[in-house]
C-alpha cells in the first residue's frame, strides 16, 4: 500500500510529497497510509496494512488517495469515484490507458495535470533522489475536491470535466 513500484527501487513505499498536501488539505481519510512512524500525516484518520483500505467503510469524509500504483490503482479509484463525500487521488497520468479512460476521463469532476514530475519521499521523510519517471495528474471526484484543485496554487493545469449527459458545466 501506499507504494509506487520501480525495478530499480529499493522500497514500495513512497510518500505523497508534504506541499501536495498542504495545499489540498485537510482530508478527513487516507485509505493508503503510510504505516508509523510517518513523517506527516495525510488525513486526519489513516489506514494502513493489514488492514484493507480497499475493503474499509471510508465514512463521510473527503477522501485523499495516493493509492497503489499498477493494475490495482484503478480498483481504488473506482470505490473513491462512488464514495458520497468525494476526494482526491494521486495517479500517473497514463492518459490512453482503459483504466484511466474508465476511472477518470469518464467518472472524475476536474483533473490537475501537476508540471514536471514529482520527486516522492521516503518512509523516513526524506525526499527521492530520482524523480518518478512519469507525469502525475490529480484526480477529483466530487464537487469539493474539484474546487480544491481548481484553487490550488502548485504549477500545473486545471481541467474541468464534463461528462456526457451532465448539466454541470
Amino acid at each position: 500500500m501506499a507504494g509506487h513500484q520501480s525495478a530499480q527501487a529499493d522500497t514500495t513505499t513512497w510518500l505523497t510529497p508534504p506541499d501536495i498536501i498542504a495545499d489540498l488539505g485537510p482530508f478527513g481519510l487516507d485509505p493508503c497510509a503510510a504505516p508509523e512512524p510517518r513523517p506527516w500525516p495525510t488525513a486526519d484518520r489513516h489506514i494502513v496494512l493489514p488492514e484493507d483500505g480497499l475493503e474499509a467503510h471510508w465514512g463521510s469524509e473527503m477522501v485523499w488517495c495516493n493509492p497503489p500504483y499498477g493494475r490495482e490503482t484503478w480498483a481504488w479509484l473506482e470505490k473513491l469515484a462512488a464514495h458520497p463525500a468525494g476526494g482526491i487521488a494521486l495517479i500517473f497520468a497514463r492518459t490512453e490507458t482503459a483504466g484511466f479512460v474508465d476511472q477518470v476521463w469518464q467518472r472524475a469532476d476536474a483533473l490537475f495535470f501537476i508540471h514536471g514530475r514529482l520527486h516522492f519521499y521516503r518512509a523516513n521523510g526524506e525526499r527521492a533522489s530520482a524523480n518518478s519517471g512519469a507525469p502525475s495528474v490529480l484526480v477529483a471526484y466530487g464537487a469539493a475536491a474539484a474546487a480544491r484543485l481548481r484553487r490550488t496554487q502548485l504549477p500545473g493545469s486545471f481541467v474541468h470535466l464534463k461528462r456526457r449527459g451532465s448539466a454541470a458545466a
